[in-house]
């Protein structure tokens, strides 16, 4: 099994070099952002809590 961490601030290019990986080698895409802000519209006890550090920067 082959897994990759793609680390870098909004605007770096994560997403762009992902979609890469996923048409050139098959992989799948796992977004922290996209599961943490659903959480956060679920308003689930993990969404609350990730959506207080993700307010402080």
């Amino acid at each position: 099994m082959l897994n990759l961490v793609l680390f870098g601030p909004p605007g770096a290019g994560k997403g762009t070099q992902a979609e890469f990986l996923i048409k050139s080698f098959g992989l799948i895409h796992l977004s922290t952002g996209d599961l943490l802000r659903s959480e956060i519209s679920a308003g689930t006890k993990l969404g609350l809590e990730a959506k207080a550090f993700m307010d402080k920067g």
